[in-house]
């Protein structure tokens, strides 16, 4: 290695992880960074098995992150079913997950969630619609659909998906479930539905990030799944030696961390959520707005912002001025905060998803969601109500102050224009 704070930053360990047959495999010429890797995966198997998921049998921390993860799981499960080219996604509005299918070479089927709404309450939340699913099975066939892949993890006002359920009806279809758990190991909900399906449906793998997961830099995740094998033709199919940085990084906060260290993260990411969301419930009342309830959804907290320009006709101006409490929010320091116009499309490949952001077509109420995650602090969460707080008012403030002018007649001069603007 030619520079020396390469070398150092790396522990010299400069040959990677793996072989160019197996990612996980034995590398003679480099029996340091081959020990790490295996003791890593190891680590991994028991940090996920403590964090509840007792049914993992095995579990790889690969170089790359939940969406190349992902990917490496679908093109792996395609080696056991070539015919097949359909996976059903039951929609999030997260990029990543819905490239992965396409990146496979695989065609996704969006699955529209289905709205519930409470009584007397603006929004509501979104749900899994199991009988779409069967019915997509039942038009395209259970032979050419590879898998299902199903989402734990997620921004409000989504709910977990039903992933028990997903996993008996992938038994009874003989279709894979890949479950999409980004950041749902620090989640006991999460982990306890997962659990739940692997113990008593199809679970052929779940994906976790190792940055949400564990407080390591972005880079890699871990593979697990109830069945040896699937974990090996995993690592097996990986093309060519890797990175050792990712699994380095775990294996060191792993061992600093300790069994202990991690429970107590957990416990306190799972009281401080409480907290938080008793505070964003008081600054939503205080706004005459809410915070919707999501029982099947422990981190993202969703604050509606139906107030918010309420008296704007235009869905482009509407758009704009949410978008600018965004802005302002992250110009303050809440880099975590993400305001949902409910108006914006996108288009993936050639697949739109309208009102992208809400997971749903019109969802009913615009609104901002923020997380609560691991390692977050009590006092981070206040200066964070703190600043929410002053910068709604600021914004308030902004849109009182900003002029109403109406669009000018097509007959009308610039000069009588601003004639009238003046007025």
């Amino acid at each position: 290695v030619f520079s020396s704070l390469v070398a150092r930053r790396h522990f010299h360990l400069a040959h990677g992880v793996g072989r160019s047959g197996d990612v996980a495999a034995v590398q003679p010429k480099a029996a340091g960074s081959s020990l790490m890797v295996q003791v890593a995966n190891a680590l991994a198997k028991d940090v996920l098995r403590l964090a509840g998921m007792r049914a993992v049998q095995a579990a790889l921390v690969l170089p790359v992150a939940t969406g190349m993860s992902l990917m490496l799981v679908l093109q792996q499960l395609k080696e056991e079913k070539p015919s097949a080219r359909y996976v059903i996604w039951p929609r999030i509005d997260q990029k990543s997950c819905f490239k992965s299918i396409l990146a496979a070479g695989l065609t996704p089927l969006v699955l529209a969630n289905v709205l519930v709404e409470e009584d007397g309450k603006s929004g509501g939340y979104l749900k899994t619609d199991l009988t779409g699913m069967a019915a997509l099975v039942e038009q395209y066939g259970s032979d050419s659909i590879l898998a299902v892949m199903s989402t734990t993890s997620c921004f409000g006002p989504r709910a977990y998906d039903s992933v028990k359920k997903i996993a008996k009806l992938c038994q009874q279809w003989a279709i894979a479930h890949v479950i999409n758990n980004a950041y749902g190991v620090q989640a006991s909900k999460c982990v306890h539905e997962v659990e739940l399906a692997m113990r008593t449906g199809r679970v052929d793998a779940v994906v976790q990030s190792l940055d949400k997961n564990f407080m390591v830099p972005v880079g890699g995740a871990i593979v697990c799944s109830a069945s040896r094998e699937v974990v090996d033709r995993v690592a097996k199919f990986y093309p060519g030696r890797a990175s050792a940085t990712p699994t380095l990084d775990f294996f060191i906060t792993m061992l600093q961390m300790g069994k202990k260290g991690y429970l107590r993260l957990l416990k306190e990411r799972k009281q401080l959520a409480v907290y938080m969301c008793e505070k964003l419930e008081a600054l939503a009342a205080e706004e005459g707005e809410s915070v919707l309830h999501v029982s099947h959804n422990e981190i993202s907290f969703a604050m509606t912002l139906g107030t918010f320009c309420s008296d704007v006709i235009d869905n482009q101006e509407k758009a704009r001025q949410l978008t600018l409490l965004g802005a302002m929010l992250f110009s303050r320091g809440v880099s975590g905060a993400r305001v949902v116009s409910c108006l914006d499309v996108k288009t993936i490949a050639g697949h739109e998803l309208r009102s992208f952001g809400a997971h749903y077509d019109g969802f009913p109420v615009p609104y901002v969601t923020f997380a609560c995650a691991l390692g977050m602090q009590l006092d981070e969460v206040d200066l964070l109500v703190t600043k929410l707080r002053k910068t709604i008012h600021e914004w308030r403030a902004k849109q009182t102050k900003a002029p109403t002018v109406p669009p000018a007649a097509p007959h009308e001069s610039s000069q009588e224009k601003c004639s009238a603007e003046n007025k």
